[in-house]
């Protein structure tokens, strides 16, 4: 399972071969940006396997030529301050900094160093491979785990000539993998053949929602925003989405909206008509710069993409050449000094990072994918994404959204769970990956001997069956991995008696018991799982079996986050268990913070703006709950809280 993205998703050779999985024809994608009669260094082509089959993808592709033909493309790591302060006393005999004109020369030598090349490491995926052998294009080392390393960075093999490739890992194509893979366990396989994600209203609905945590590219909290607001889930808009969000570009995806839903508006220029329609003349894609450099500026098209390459590079001296040969082009062709102004900041909303459609329709096929399993299939969909490790988010959030899909969690069960998680009707069935503190080594073995004996009918069984470490089994009773065999028992009972059951009263790590334990007190009710017991099942799997981890701390007077839009222009107090944070500059260079929360019912949104994140951005950073006071706001439908102050709250 692959996923081609960059500019190589507009290749009609690479659909027809399937390395990509976006047809170019049908979604108009500029090949040009790829490769054009006038570039004059070689493309790239990236592709995307799942993340945990990556590895074994380049060892394979390297196999595949000869000896000495293929190698690894290198990043080169450069001095530090702090790394060149500590090599430069290294050299000198100091671990820490001497006084006196010693010290002062150490300063100046390591800020020279500031900056240069230190070492080599591996690129996360660039493969070269060569028709003659590779020392004869680039010098050769090997990396510390034996592979065949260039000494140069993908500029510098770009320079010389050489074709890159990027053989990358993306943890998505594995969620989608593992849960058709759940879903055919299950007796209920997905044709992959004829299955169209895209043309699916339900799924279409969804998105358009913003119902879409844990679907790749759209799960972040800004692209849910803009879903909310543009309310748009068809292909066509969810790839717009996916490249006009980019760090530069807020004013414009609010103008866009306002367009969107029906705001006047008008071209900047004809021209721009045929170039900008499809985005409410609005500039998305990187290639927008080229085109309509070309078209308004008389650029070539190796001028046009010169110019991509300054701007998303933040190339100062460069770009104030290209601003010139771009106004002087313009006024040439008749277009007022006004209107150029305006298309030149919007081409500066471009700095940093910025994507082109190929790549962007490339990865909103595989959004589609997620999105269509989550509506449909949610309960192997959510299992997928906890057993790859989550995306944007940690596994608590995904556990909470779970539950507000009107899913249930159930285990770790020694008798249910397998290694990972997996999904089954309206239930996720937590894996005993999630058990914090429990060996690889022990869970193999739980595996192995129930596929061999069959389920474990009680404690007793289970320590005739298998011999564990202590802390495997300490680890596999705070998770409550024990519970269904012997309900009527407390943890701290239940791990006395597999200590002193195991290996004829001696405890799992060989250890025995200096005095004879009492007898144990078993009845035949039902055990309430203890406050002390759900604060270790917290610590053991980052989430609790039942309910929110805000049921550990003390409930107070405050707005549920599900009714914050009854709610909108007050100012309000909720409670909140912090999700994920997103820090930026405001244009005055102050820091600011965008931060997700959750509580029992919802997630939502709060921004901390300068004043309000230098007093309490000390609380936000930690994974512990606040009460939170500030007014909400509705923003084209998206609903968010404006902080005003926050307080954090003790168990």
């Amino acid at each position: 399972r692959t996923c081609g993205r960059g500019s190589g998703a507009a290749s009609l050779v690479a659909y027809s071969l399937s390395i990509t999985n976006v047809d170019p024809l049908l979604h108009n994608l500029y090949f040009e940006r790829f490769l054009n009669k006038e570039r004059q260094d070689p493309p790239d082509l990236d592709v995307d396997f799942a993340w945990d089959e990556r590895d074994g993808v380049l060892e394979a592709t390297m196999g595949l030529f000869a000896e000495g033909h293929c190698a690894r493309v290198a990043n080169h790591n450069r001095f530090r301050r702090r790394s060149a302060l500590l090599e430069t006393l290294r050299v000198y005999g100091y671990t820490t900094l001497p006084e006196g004109t010693l010290g002062e020369e150490i300063v100046a030598i390591a800020s020279f160093l500031e900056g240069f090349p230190h070492h080599l490491s591996l690129h996360c995926g660039g493969l070269v491979v060569t028709p003659k052998p590779i020392n004869h294009y680039a010098p050769v080392e090997y990396s510390a785990e034996g592979y065949p390393l260039l000494g140069w960075e993908k500029e510098g093999c770009e320079a010389a000539g050489l074709v890159k490739i990027d053989l990358l890992g993306n943890r998505s194509l594995a969620v989608v993998r593992d849960a058709l893979a759940n879903l055919a366990a299950l007796g209920e396989a997905i044709d992959e053949g004829h299955w169209s994600p895209i043309e699916d209203k339900a799924t279409q609905e969804a998105l358009a929602r913003g119902d879409s945590m844990g679907v790749f590219y759209l799960e972040s909290p800004a692209m849910r925003q803009l879903q909310i607001k543009s309310q748009k889930g068809d292909f066509n808009h969810i790839v717009i989405h996916s490249s006009i969000i980019r760090p530069a570009a807020n004013r414009f995806i609010k103008e866009y909206v306002r367009r969107l839903k029906g705001g006047s508006w008008s071209h900047l220029h004809p021209r721009l008509e045929e170039l900008l329609g499809e985005t409410y003349g609005i500039m998305c894609y990187q290639e927008d710069l080229s085109k309509v450099a070309i078209a308004l500026a008389g650029f070539s098209e190796a001028q046009g993409d010169a110019l991509r390459k300054v701007i998303t590079k933040q190339r100062g001296r460069r770009l104030g050449q290209f601003k010139e040969l771009f106004y002087a082009g313009c006024l040439e062709n008749g277009i007022e000094s006004a209107t150029i102004e305006t298309i030149w900041e919007m081409m500066l909303s471009f700095e940093g990072y910025s994507f082109c459609k190929a790549h962007s329709a490339s990865y909103a096929v595989l959004s589609y994918q997620c999105a269509y399993l989550r509506v449909h299939h949610p309960a192997q969909f959510m299992a997928a994404i906890l057993s790859n490790g989550g995306g944007y988010y940690h596994t608590l959030a995904y556990i909470s959204e779970s539950r507000r899909m009107g899913l249930e969690t159930v285990g770790p069960d020694l008798n249910l769970s397998h290694y990972r998680y997996w999904g089954r009707g309206k239930e996720v069935v937590v894996g005993l990956m999630a058990i914090g503190n429990l060996s690889f080594k022990g869970a193999e073995a739980i595996l192995k001997e129930r596929h061999r004996g069959g389920e474990f009918q009680s404690l007793s069984d289970f320590t005739m069956r298998l011999s564990l470490a202590r802390d495997d089994l300490v680890a596999l009773v705070n998770g409550g991995a024990f519970d269904s065999l012997a309900p009527s028992m407390s943890r701290p009972l239940q791990i006395r008696s597999l200590l002193t059951q195991s290996r004829g009263g001696h405890s799992a790590d060989g250890q025995g018991e200096l005095f004879a334990a009492p007898p144990l007190k078993v009845t035949s009710e039902s055990h309430t799982v203890t406050r002390q017991e759900r604060e270790r099942e917290f610590e053991t799997l980052g989430f609790l079996r039942q309910g929110h981890p805000l049921s550990l701390y003390p409930t107070v007077p405050r707005v549920r986050g599900i009714d914050l839009k009854e709610h909108i222009g007050r100012r309000i107090k909720v409670v909140g268990w912090p999700i994920t944070q997103k820090r930026v500059y405001t244009i005055h260079r102050e820091m600011m913070s965008f931060t997700s929360f959750e509580d029992e019912t919802a997630l939502y949104e709060v921004v901390l703006f300068p004043e309000v994140y230098g007093r309490c951005w000390h609380l936000v950073v930690k994974s512990l709950p606040l009460l939170i006071e500030g007014q909400v706001v509705c923003d084209e439908g998206a609903i968010s809280i404006e902080a005003h102050n926050f307080r954090a709250i003790f168990a």
